[in-house]
């Protein structure tokens, strides 16, 4: 019969990358996230023997969720967020121009995403970018179901109402230097 840590072992080591990606994008920071991380791991460690099987993924990423909320408390007044992950060019992309609209895109697109309410910003990670359903989400953040969805449209509208600012401010400068080139 597996030992307790290596049970542990096989139903978390599988979702730590998405717990380290939720606590990035609620702490804003690389060193903070792998803190609440690290927390986490040592409170679901602790309180294993609790868990009855089912879903690790929803069970670890509320865990995170709540350290991370612990933190964010205790550590900061507000949540300032910086983008200080390096963007990677674009394999597919050659043109050097195009590169760097490729990437002011995806720098645009973070920053919409750290703009966020951090109640929105959660679903989105957690729907868009690890792909767990609405009654998932809607266990790890103890909400229901409709609170999941209203959420995610809502925080779908900001990004595309940012976005979609900065297209507008950013195209005509595009353009005219087209039109000069």
């Amino acid at each position: 019969m597996p030992n307790k840590r290596s049970q542990f072992e096989s139903a978390v080591t599988p979702y730590l990358d998405a717990a380290y990606n939720l606590a990035r994008w609620l702490t804003g920071h690389d060193e903070d996230a792998e803190d609440v991380v690290q927390e986490a791991l040592l409170r679901a460690f602790k309180f294993f023997d609790g868990f009855r099987g089912g879903d690790s993924r929803a069970w670890l990423l509320t865990i995170v969720r709540h350290t991370a909320y612990t933190w964010l408390r205790q550590n900061r007044a507000a949540l300032i967020l910086s983008l200080d992950e390096e963007l990677r060019a674009d394999p597919l992309i050659d043109d050097a121009e195009d590169r760097l609209m490729a990437s002011l895109d995806q720098q645009a697109l973070h920053q919409a995403i750290a703009a966020l309410p951090i109640a929105f910003r959660e679903v989105i990670i957690l729907h868009d970018l690890e792909g767990l359903a609405y009654k998932e989400i809607a266990t790890i953040a103890n909400i229901p179901i409709g609170t999941v969805m209203s959420r995610l449209a809502r925080a779908r509208k900001h990004l595309y109402h940012a976005l979609a600012q900065t297209q507008s401010i950013d195209r005509p400068r595009r353009e005219q230097s087209e039109k000069t080139s």
